[in-house]
């Protein structure tokens, strides 16, 4: 092999170039957070989500994203220590960050092209929002807590997200200036699928979201609308969200 090809490989292998091409994202990631932590989120991709004994993610893009994101930053400084476990974590306002294996599968479901557009409803802390920017073309985000919503904001401009647009709103009517979604991902269980949401999918497109009530079984369901328009859905696992509020509550 000439020795060039051998130093552009070695280079390509080294630790904190997991990062995708340009051609994945509009950031090019200059935040020293993307060199912080970077042996954690290798050893929380290999052992929690690429290995997991229940549901291993194979999309080799996804796990690439997982490694590249840092959660740390995501999370309030008294959980940091804790960013790189496999299980949810408080953030402000009562509400949670997924465990990372949920946000990596959760993403592999919704089967992400570069080209994508998608809308997220529940940014929370902006993470997963973050995961998604990595592997398509725009993310729209609607998050119901004002202060939430506008940290988020702040959180991924600082990092050169230039690709995510937070909205402060009610998830549950969706974002028709920007409809058809190509994709659509709900971090928040309503008890049934809201019907804006279902009219913002694109011909084609899926939506992945957790449904049931309070007092019910959650179950993550994968949503397809086919050429026709007709929509299909399948029930994945049972999980723990936390519910929809605003419109979907009432």
């Amino acid at each position: 092999m000439h020795n060039t090809t051998v130093l552009i490989l070695m280079i390509l292998l080294l630790p904190g170039n997991y990062c995708f091409p340009q051609e994945y994202h509009t950031s090019d990631h200059q935040h020293p957070a993307f060199d912080e932590r970077q042996s954690e989120r290798d050893r929380m991709v290999k052992n929690d989500i690429e290995n997991y004994t229940y549901q291993p993610v194979r999309d080799t893009r996804v796990l690439k994203a997982m490694r590249c994101v840092p959660r740390h930053v995501f999370v309030p400084e008294t959980y940091r220590q804790d960013a790189y476990w496999n299980h949810p974590l408080s953030i402000e306002h009562n509400q949670t960050i997924s465990q990372p294996f949920i946000v990596a599968h959760m993403t592999e479901l919704l089967e992400l092209k570069p080209g994508h557009q998608v809308l997220e409803i529940g940014t929370g802390s902006g993470y997963q929002a973050a995961v998604l920017a990595e592997l398509c073309n725009e993310v729209y985000t609607i998050e119901i807590i004002p202060p939430l919503g506008r940290q988020a904001k702040a959180l991924l401009n600082e990092l050169g997200y230039t690709n995510i647009h937070v909205k402060v709103g009610d998830g549950f009517e969706g974002w028709p200036e920007f409809a058809p979604f190509d994709r659509i991902i709900v971090t928040c269980a309503p008890e049934d699928i809201p019907q804006p949401l279902l009219d913002q999918l694109a011909i084609g497109g899926r939506i992945v979201i957790p449904v049931g009530g309070a007092s019910q079984v959650q179950y993550l369901v994968v949503v397809r609308k086919d050429k026709k328009g007709r929509i299909t859905r399948k029930k994945q696992y049972p999980v723990r969200f936390v519910p929809m509020t605003g419109k979907a509550a009432q």
